[in-house]
């Protein structure tokens, strides 16, 4: 019998992950192709035979998802496997009846077979949509782990967009390094919080060696999961969080209800933004979903850099890219905040340059904010231009990277950062997760 036939749709993450597990080395398959959407510049590579392993010496062409229908009819198409996140329920079913209609089998791969076993304790951190708060909790996780007397590293969910057979396996201990692997703005905005705070971070494509570094070094692994993924690693303690200012996402979105109905710990981010009554609304209707879990509540707190500077003065707000893109928030904690201070917004859309108002054409929901988008050098170049078209007297940026720096403004960049409060519940139950999965160093409860 031939190999069964398969197309892979992803977005230059749990795409690669997916076949370097399940499809790799298995000669019953033939994996013809990989789609790629959501994230610009990743489609026209090739995931190099270096990666694709001795079944494909010539490696796999990386297509845009626009010609997934002629794909699969000039290839006699068997199966397509749908491998990204952040997508609406409606969105895919759509996209599964397009492949079904055409043929082609639509197929999901879960949990069970996608995990990868660790040797060392793993402590997860996702959500049911993109912009919830992931980073500020993985920086709180790591944070407790310490206080356990414990080493953590994290494991930060792919964002391999330059050259594939370089980022196979990384690992980044200071910001030289970040320069060193000539990383994207998304995955400074990711990384540098992590090494401020001392806390090495790994990434890359092949996550089976990924881990075994992290294993080498670390003491607990930090899984800081992307979009609303699901992990690559078999977790022993999952942590999922909530956005009460899009309550009904958690149920509307793919693969985030699957880490709802997962989720050990369910955390309520940003409970001071809505009133009371939205927060115990969405408290009530998670546990009905899963009534094993403890529900945790936080706030999302804002600081700003010389707020009395923002009152009366024009300000352009940049926010984080795919919080406010594929995340579908209007605006984040910038514009929170440049709104609380009295600041008068200036709305970038009419000065947008190249890729960026490309970018307000794909994602219309935006409100009066500024993507900090820069997948490539040139849409850094096309950033920085926005930015000086922008008639403002400051701007403040809501993005842990120092973009003054990175874009060489001559304008003053006011900085945002964001943080979820502290969790005394959450210290015990990671300190008793620990406790259970045995290292000996920790000091319980955690406080």
């Amino acid at each position: 019998m031939r190999p069964r036939r398969i197309v892979i749709m992803g977005a230059a993450g749990r795409d690669f992950h997916n076949f370097n597990v399940c499809f790799r080395d298995d000669p019953a398959y033939r994996v013809v192709a990989f789609t790629a959407a959501q994230i610009p510049y990743t489609a026209g590579r090739t995931y190099p035979a270096s990666l694709a392993g001795g079944l494909y010496p010539g490696g796999i062409p990386i297509l845009p998802e626009s010609e997934l229908v002629g794909l699969l009819t000039r290839e006699s198409v068997d199966e397509v496997v749908f491998a990204y996140s952040d997508v609406s329920h409606e969105s895919l079913m759509h996209k599964g009846a397009q492949v079904l209609a055409l043929g082609a089998d639509f197929r999901l791969i879960g949990p069970a077979a996608s995990m990868l076993g660790s040797s060392r304790p793993v402590l997860s951190v996702c959500a049911v949509r993109t912009g919830c708060g992931k980073s500020g909790l993985s920086r709180q996780v790591c944070r407790l782990v310490r206080k356990a007397g414990l080493r953590p590293v994290v494991v930060r969910h792919p964002m391999p967009y330059g050259d594939l057979e370089a980022q196979a396996v990384q690992r980044f201990g200071s910001r030289d390094d970040l320069a060193r692997g000539r990383c994207t703005l998304e995955e400074r905005e990711e990384y540098e919080p992590h090494l401020a705070a001392g806390v090495p971070v790994f990434a890359g494509v092949d996550y089976a060696r990924v881990l075994r570094a992290a294993e080498a070094e670390g003491e607990v692994i930090v899984w800081d999961g992307g979009n609303n993924d699901f992990p690559f690693f078999r977790p022993d303690l999952e942590l999922t969080l909530l956005d009460p200012t899009r309550a009904g996402d958690g149920s509307d979105y793919f693969p985030g209800e699957v880490n709802l109905l997962r989720a050990d710990v369910l955390v309520i981010n940003k409970c001071n933004l809505v009133p009371r009554r939205t927060v115990d609304a969405l408290e009530q209707a998670v546990r009905l979903r899963n009534g094993r879990a403890l529900v945790l509540r936080t706030d999302s707190l804002i600081t700003v850099e010389d707020p009395g500077a923002l009152a009366g003065r024009r300000v352009l707000v940049l926010e984080d890219g795919p919080s406010v893109t594929h995340g579908g928030l209007p605006g984040g904690a910038g514009l929170a905040a440049a709104r609380e201070l009295g600041a008068l917004v200036v709305d970038p859309r009419p000065y947008a340059a190249g890729t960026i108002a490309a970018a307000y054409l794909e994602y219309p929901h935006l409100g009066p904010v500024l993507p900090a988008l820069g997948y490539s050098d040139g849409q850094v170049a096309d950033l920085a231009e926005t930015v000086a078209r922008v008639p403002c007297d400051l701007v403040l940026a809501a993005t842990p990277v120092d973009l003054a720096a990175l874009i060489g403004t001559g304008k003053r960049v006011l900085r945002v950062s964001y943080e979820v409060s502290e969790m005394r519940e959450l210290g015990a139950v990671i300190g008793e997760a620990l406790r259970r999965l045995g290292p000996t160093a920790a000091v319980w409860p955690v406080s």
